[in-house]
């Protein structure tokens, strides 16, 4: 069946519509950041650059580490974006863009967010990291597609006093048990609360009363059949809801720059972000860099 030019817009130089990207401008495995400007923090560590473009908060770069070749993208801040990032990265692989029809081959691809967060527990320091095992979204892209049903949002909306349903999806297995293997002291494996927000969404209090009192307390203290919560941030559940409903391999990384218990944030941020992409870089190509 024939896709709508509505519903897949391509720009008048056959590129994709806001990644402004063809089917050749990505690799099979593609890093992913918020901040634009950490593109080139990545791309900085590859051998050879043969991809640079930006339109709006998509920066991409696309080159060759020890013979492996990578495609690092920035997605903004949120959900939102992450579903449009998301939805073109797929149909760069899986839409024919001249006939505009799927592709009868499905193609996966392997998607790892970089990102910052902040810890839930305190026993998750600031400066280490958290490989996401789930990703637990409190916004509302969840309601927008579908997804296998899980008891833990329910219990979590249950327990937040909540008046929507959560969303709640696993990491790539392959991706997942790949980065886990002999990692350092200071990782740390768990579920990713997502959320819609920084300030009162994370349970920061400005000039306003939150409309949850004491969430943060409640996110803390969450347990439910082996599920405790780590960290909170703002686009890991995205991340892995689309990733299930598309078929590609996700997993999502953070460094810890602030611990929402102890109220303690990192002094030396850019030190740990330039950490965890020298790790993630590693794991991908296998040599340190």
């Amino acid at each position: 069946m024939k896709i709508s030019s509505t519903d897949l817009i391509i720009n008048p130089d056959g590129t994709i519509y806001h990644l402004n990207l063809l089917p050749e401008h990505i690799a099979d495995t593609i890093i992913t950041v918020g901040d634009p400007d950490r593109v080139k923090f990545v791309s900085q560590y590859f051998d050879s650059i043969e991809f640079q473009i930006n339109k709006r908060e998509f920066v991409t770069h696309t080159g060759c580490l020890n013979g492996k070749r990578l495609t690092v993208i920035s997605s903004g801040i949120g959900t939102d974006n992450v579903e449009i990032l998301m939805n073109e990265l797929d149909a760069l692989v899986n839409i024919d863009f001249k006939t505009l029809e799927v592709k009868s081959e499905h193609k996966s691809l392997n998607i790892i967010r970089l990102g910052t967060s902040g810890s839930l527990q305190e026993s998750i320091p600031v400066n280490s990291f958290v490989i996401s095992e789930w990703g637990i979204g409190l916004d509302a892209l969840g309601f927008f597609y579908e997804t296998e049903p899980n008891e833990t949002t329910t219990i979590i909306k249950q327990n937040f006093n909540l008046e929507f349903m959560p969303y709640c999806n696993p990491s790539g297995y392959n991706l997942f048990r790949k980065f886990i293997e002999n990692v350092p002291e200071n990782w740390f494996t768990g579920a990713t609360v997502t959320c819609p927000g920084f300030y009162a969404p994370q349970g920061r209090t400005l000039r306003y009363n939150p409309k949850i009192e004491g969430l943060l307390q409640k996110m803390n203290q969450f347990y439910h059949a082996g599920v405790k919560l780590a960290n909170l941030e703002m686009e890991t559940a995205g991340y892995y809801l689309m990733g299930q409903v598309l078929g590609h391999e996700v997993l999502s990384i953070s460094a810890i720059l602030a611990n929402r218990m102890t109220n303690e944030f990192s002094q030396q941020a850019d030190k740990q972000v330039d950490s965890l992409i020298k790790f993630a870089l590693e794991k991908i190509t296998g040599k340190a860099v």
